[in-house]
């Protein structure tokens, strides 16, 4: 079995000497995936693209700098999350704690069957978060990072990111209630 730092070696290697068909290649290997991860990053489609373009012109231009030390994918995901990090630092947006989102009263669970949850309506829970715990929640939940991990990533203390990350999860476990409630 080859091991998961050896997979597209080839591909990888032509790139490294400028070759484009293999740039290309590489390209349409990851480029979906990376989309995904741009996208539930940036929660917008055109600046998810953006991220994407800028995320494979910067990864190409480092290529050299790829040693096979992990997987192709994990090295080039980190350059999305980086690249979309680094962009949304730029617009100066601030991590906000949230408190406004739960000024009401929550109502204990009654027993009722949970909601159903598809791919559509979790997506479109998550566009509804704010900025900054979509961002935990999507680097916790769906990338796969621990929290510290996130602390040093946004520049924020572990206890943010967990707590971020706990106030996103319930704020979607809402949505969606609201949601099946409103028979969306």
């Amino acid at each position: 079995m080859v091991p998961k730092q050896h997979i597209h070696r080839d591909i990888i290697e032509a790139c490294k000497k400028g070759k484009e068909s293999a740039r290309y290649e590489l390209y349409q290997l990851y480029a979906r995936a990376m989309f995904n991860v741009s996208y539930r990053m940036m929660n917008n489609r055109e600046e998810a693209e953006d991220m994407l373009q800028e995320s494979f012109t910067l990864a190409f231009m480092k290529m050299d700098s790829y040693r096979y030390e992990s997987a192709f994918g994990a090295w080039l995901k980190r350059i999305v999350i980086n690249t979309c990090i680094n962009a949304i630092n730029k617009r100066k947006v601030e991590l906000t704690y949230c408190e406004e989102i739960y000024e009401h009263d929550r109502e204990e669970d009654s027993g009722e069957e949970e909601p159903r949850f598809t791919v559509e309506n979790i997506t479109r829970a998550m566009e509804q978060l704010p900025e900054g715990g979509r961002m935990i929640f999507s680097l916790y939940l769906l990338e796969g990072y621990d929290h510290v991990e996130i602390a040093q990533i946004l520049g924020i203390n572990e206890s943010t990111s967990k707590s971020q990350y706990m106030r996103a999860k319930r704020r979607i476990a809402e949505i969606l209630k609201d949601q099946e409630m409103s028979g969306f």
